[in-house]
């Protein structure tokens, strides 16, 4: 089993430096949304920890601090490998209402 570039090599330095700056600036998991505790030590399972936003395994960068986010441990365990979308969609306002979201109203011509 090959080890994970950001556990290795010339990314090891700078996930370490991102990780360093994730836990001076953030303080809400990027995953569930809530605060997370920095006093929270492993193997508590909100103890916290830096997570791949895209997935190594799935293209994502190692180290590059725009593609890693605080979570919770557990947090980070539950989405795994996983692609994750935590944005809300928003309500398109079309014309001077909002339409009923139980269709997809952009598709239709104006």
């Amino acid at each position: 089993m090959a080890i994970r570039a950001d556990r290795q090599g010339p990314h090891r330095t700078a996930f370490d430096k991102a990780r360093r700056v994730l836990l001076k600036t953030q303080g809400v998991c990027g995953i569930c949304g809530k605060p997370v505790n920095k006093k929270l030590k492993p193997p508590d399972p909100l103890a916290p920890v830096v997570d791949h936003i895209i997935p190594v395994n799935k293209g994502g960068h190692p180290s590059d601090i725009a593609n890693l986010q605080l979570a919770h441990a557990t947090c980070n365990r539950q989405k795994s490998d996983k692609m994750f979308n935590n944005k809300k969609k928003e309500n398109k306002v079309l014309g001077n209402r909002n339409l009923p979201q139980s269709l997809d109203w952009a598709s239709y011509g104006s």
